[in-house]
């Protein structure tokens, strides 16, 4: 991906969240953008920061994975966004970005875009993308929150090979389900925008303002899966997700949820 124009990124922005950016910054390489911003200082209550990293060294997943995309393959962006009061429903706030994220996806012409339980972004039965939310902490009694969002916009031939994923096919590129690939700058006005609206609306309303369109987009309901948790195994179907975005799995014999764990296996949809 090419060095993005900052100042054009601002000017497309809308008026909201153009005035609420208080610093945009690209890099060329980084180890991590999520973890650049978790060391600066937080920006105050309603804004945020962004960095944007065309490859990254040390890019991190959830649970200590790493996140890989080769140099010009695909977007990489943190934005740090400082809530005035801890939100209701925190956990469930990767599972709202993830609906927000979709939805841009879609506006940019994106086909057939779903969203796997806590944080992959799929399409074409194959990863796209991942969400990575961590607290930065606070400030004035607000919560920081500093979300990562690596997109895979266009991979290099053979490059999904070396991608590894427990639970789809090969990895997925953006380039794969539109017609046109936007401009960079246009994929990231969409994304901040995006991530805006949704802050917003996560702070008053919590999960129960994204919970229907959740289903909508849900690609693990009616799969058997199997979830890696610290102490076991559960293999069941899954039941869509709780009020407070945790996942439930029929096993058979009751419903169970879970609020933290890994899907290392995903099967096909279940006729309904």
């Amino acid at each position: 991906m090419r060095k993005l124009d900052a100042k054009l990124i601002r000017s497309l922005l809308s008026a909201g969240p153009k005035a609420g950016l208080d610093q945009i910054e690209w890099f060329a390489s980084i180890a991590s953008t999520n973890t650049y911003l978790l060391g600066q200082p937080p920006p105050p209550a309603g804004r945020c920061r962004i960095a944007i990293a065309d490859h990254q060294t040390a890019g991190r997943g959830r649970h200590f994975r790493r996140w890989v995309s080769p140099p010009g393959s695909g977007l990489c962006l943190s934005f740090a966004y400082t809530f005035s009061e801890a939100p209701r429903q925190m956990p469930s706030l990767t599972l709202a970005i993830g609906v927000g994220i979709t939805t841009v996806l879609k506006g940019l012409g994106a086909a057939g875009v779903g969203l796997k339980w806590p944080n992959d972004i799929v399409a074409l039965d194959g990863k796209m993308g991942g969400i990575l939310t961590e607290v930065h902490g606070s400030r004035d009694g607000g919560v920081t929150v500093v979300t990562g969002i690596g997109l895979n916009v266009s991979l290099p031939t053979g490059a999904a090979d070396e991608i590894e994923s427990d639970w789809a096919r090969l990895p997925v590129d953006l380039k794969s389900v539109v017609d046109t690939v936007p401009a960079p700058e246009v994929i990231v006005v969409a994304i901040v925008e995006g991530l805006c609206g949704a802050m917003h609306k996560f702070a008053t309303l919590g999960f129960s303002g994204f919970a229907a369109d959740w289903a909508e987009h849900d690609w693990l309901r009616d799969r058997e899966v199997t979830v890696d948790l610290p102490d076991r195994q559960i293999t069941g179907v899954a039941a869509g997700v709780d009020t407070d975005g945790a996942l439930l799995i029929d096993t058979g014999k009751e419903i169970t949820r879970v609020i933290s764990g890994s899907i290392v296996m995903a099967g096909s949809r279940r006729a309904g």
